[in-house]
C-alpha cells in the first residue's frame, strides 16, 4: 500500500514553509519519513481466535500474526478430500478391469445361455416335426420359434457382456475418470489454500505496525487484519512545488534533512508523481499553478534504517 497521500495539512504546511523560506534557503519539499506498508487482508468473514504477536514487534517472513476461525473451512476441506478419494477409487477400478470372480460369473452366464438355446432348439425341432404330421398347432410352432429366438438373443447378450469384461474400460471412460480425478484434486488444493489463508502470516520481514481487529471480532472480507512496516531504511515522502517539478527525475540524488539530526542525508528519488496532488493545473492560472504540489518519494541509504517512521523531513530541491 505505497504512495498514500499525506493529509492536506502537510501539503498546506509545505506550501507556507516554501513561501517563507524560499528566498533564504532555496527550494524545500516538506514531508515525513515513511516505510513500505504491507496490508494483510482477510479472505473470509471469520472470527479472530488468536493474536499471537503484539503490535510493534519485529517479525520475520512466515511468522503467524492472526488466526481466524477455520472450523467451517476445514469441513469443506474434508468433503473435498473425500470426493478426491472417491474419484481415485473410480479411476483405479476402471484401470484394473474386472475381477476373476466377475469373469467367472459372466462365463457361467454364457454357459447357461448356451444350454437354454440348445433346449429351445431341440423343442423347436420336435414341434416342427409334429406340425408336419398335423399333430401340433400353428400356435405351438410359433411359440417354439419365439423361444428359440429369445434364447439366441440371450446367448448373444451374455457373450457380449463377457467380452466387455475381458476388454476392460473404454478409453473414453478412462479419460472421463481422469478428468474427474483432476477436478477433485484441484478442489482439494483450493480448499487447503482457503484453510491456510485463515492463518495470516507475515509476507516479509518487518515490524507489526497495527492489528485493526480485536480478539473475538468477526472481520469483513478484504479488510486488513495486520499491517506491516518494512525493515528496510525509510524514504522521505514529500510534496514538490510545481516550479521544481521539471528539475527532478527518478534517480536524482538530493539532500534530506531529518528533524533531530545535525547532518543531512543523501537520498535518491525513487518515484515522483506525474500529476499534482490536489487541484488540476488546467483549473488554475499561471500564478496559482506555482502552488501545485507533486508527491515524491526519496529513498534513504541502508545506514539510515534505524530512523523511525513519521518523523518530519525536508528535501533540498535543485
Amino acid at each position: 500500500m505505497r504512495r498514500h497521500q499525506s493529509s492536506f495539512l502537510i501539503a498546506t504546511l509545505a506550501l507556507l514553509t516554501l513561501c517563507a523560506c524560499n528566498d533564504e534557503e532555496g527550494g524545500i519539499a516538506l514531508g515525513t519519513l515513511e516505510r513500505d506498508r504491507v496490508a494483510l487482508t482477510a479472505t473470509a468473514a471469520e472470527v479472530v481466535v488468536d493474536l499471537p504477536v503484539e503490535e510493534g514487534t519485529q517479525v520475520e517472513k512466515g511468522d503467524v500474526l492472526v488466526r481466524l476461525n477455520d472450523t467451517g473451512q476445514r469441513a469443506e476441506l474434508a468433503y473435498a478430500e473425500a470426493e478426491l478419494a472417491k474419484a481415485t477409487a473410480s479411476l483405479e477400478k476402471l484401470r484394473n478391469g474386472a475381477r476373476k470372480e466377475e469373469l467367472a460369473t459372466a462365463q457361467a452366464a454364457v454357459s447357461g445361455a448356451e444350454a437354454a438355446l440348445l433346449e429351445t432348439e431341440q423343442n423347436f425341432e420336435r414341434i416342427k416335426d409334429l406340425r408336419s404330421r398335423g399333430t401340433a398347432s400353428d400356435a405351438a410352432y410359433d411359440a417354439a420359434v419365439a423361444n428359440r429366438d429369445a434364447a439366441e438373443a440371450s446367448l448373444a447378450s451374455a457373450r457380449e457382456q463377457l467380452l466387455q469384461l475381458k476388454n476392460g474400460a473404454r478409453p473414453e471412460d478412462l479419460a472421463i475418470a481422469e478428468a474427474e480425478l483432476a477436478a477433485a484434486s484441484a478442489r482439494v488444493e483450493s480448499a487447503r489454500k482457503l484453510v491456510s489463508d485463515l492463518t495470516v502470516e507475515a509476507s516479509r520481514d518487518g515490524f507489526l505496525d497495527s492489528l485493526p481487529w480485536n480478539l473475538g471480532e468477526r472481520v469483513t472480507v478484504g479488510s486488513p487484519v495486520a499491517i506491516l512496516l518494512a525493515l528496510e531504511a525509510p524514504f522521505a515522502r514529500v510534496y514538490v512545488p510545481e516550479p521544481y517539478r521539471v528539475k527532478i527525475n527518478k534517480g536524482d540524488v538530493l539532500s534530506v534533512r531529518v528533524d533531530g539530526l545535525d547532518d543531512s542525508i543523501e537520498g535518491t528519488v525513487r518515484w515522483i508523481s506525474s500529476e499534482p496532488a490536489f487541484t488540476p493545473y488546467y483549473a488554475l492560472n499561471q500564478e496559482q499553478r506555482a502552488r501545485l504540489m507533486y508527491l515524491a518519494e526519496v529513498a534513504l541509504p541502508d545506514d539510515a534504517n534505524a530512523l523511525p517512521s513519521g518523523v518530519p523531513a525536508q528535501v533540498i530541491l535543485p
